[in-house]
């Protein structure tokens, strides 16, 4: 093998979105390691945000994640429920949204250095029903910047918002500058997982969890606040019919996305794989 070959090493990357609660997490237990290994995956980032009991992220299960085979996990508006994740971002490769104040714990990207490459995974977090927090697109401009100038072409953003626009609106503004661009949040997983200009695009993921409640929580707290207007607590249910979403992206030594799927099973049931659209 010579010099150009050994520099030509695309890396395969798996993005899952919102684990909610022990279901999602016993998915990634049962079906991830076999994934990564059928699918060739060489990192892989999920979000943490909803993984303990619905709401943030407890220093167990944080670890019972990692055991899994998640090499780094992002956040969003429940990053900080659990207050035992303060210390935890000294300690893991855990990240929160960026655009929080520069005073907030944690930091919003991870740099690390995956098959010769520098990777940069960005955390971001849209405005619309979310946390007081600074303006994603001003606040990730400058960062995305400065990670191309000092040679990173390998970027990912983890877009934790409400609003689809928001997303699209971040594709649009940097598909010619980032890898990837994820959407999570709304539990929901969408139809229009693309390639578009060499970025992987989704406007979202969808949930790691359960499957037949109300985005990944027992339906009976759901049904009372639209009924009658009173809330109550959320609650995962302990057992449900279970589904993991994945996507499954390889990109070139130049950061640009050459091809992407979108993997779901359901509770135990062969896995299903849908190829990105490539817009041309």
């Amino acid at each position: 093998m010579d010099v150009a070959q050994k520099a030509f090493c695309p890396m395969r990357i798996g993005f899952i979105g919102d684990i909610v609660g022990k279901p999602g997490r016993l998915m990634l237990k049962r079906h991830l390691k076999r994934l990564k290994q059928e699918h060739f995956i060489d990192y892989v980032i999920a979000n943490y945000e909803n993984a303990s009991h619905g709401f943030g992220l407890t220093e167990k299960n944080c670890v019972e994640l990692f055991g899994y085979g998640i090499d780094v996990m992002t956040g969003g508006n429940h990053s900080f429920d659990k207050k035992e994740i303060l210390p935890l971002f000294d300690i893991y490769p855990l990240i929160r949204p960026l655009n929080y104040p520069k005073e907030t714990p944690g930091k919003g990207i991870y740099e690390v250095e995956l098959l010769g490459h520098q990777l940069a995974i960005i955390n971001l977090m849209g405005h619309y029903t979310m946390p007081m927090v600074d303006n994603p697109f001003t606040r990730v401009k400058q960062e995305i910047e400065d990670l191309r100038a000092k040679g990173y072409n390998h970027i990912v953003i983890d877009m934790h918002a409400e609003a689809s626009s928001e997303k699209q609106v971040l594709l649009q503004l940097f598909r010619n500058d980032v890898s990837a661009i994820l959407g999570t949040h709304t539990h929901v997983g969408t139809d229009d997982l693309q390639i578009v200009d060499g970025c992987c695009y989704v406007t979202d993921v969808g949930l790691t969890g359960c499957r037949d409640g109300v985005i990944g929580m027992h339906h009976e707290i759901p049904i009372k606040r639209f009924m009658t207007g009173l809330g109550g607590h959320f609650d995962v249910p302990d057992e449900c019919k279970a589904l993991l979403q994945m996507i499954v992206f390889e990109v070139d030594e130049n950061g640009r996305c050459i091809d992407a799927k979108k993997v779901k099973i359901y509770d135990d049931r062969p896995k299903i794989v849908t190829d990105a659209w490539i817009e041309e």
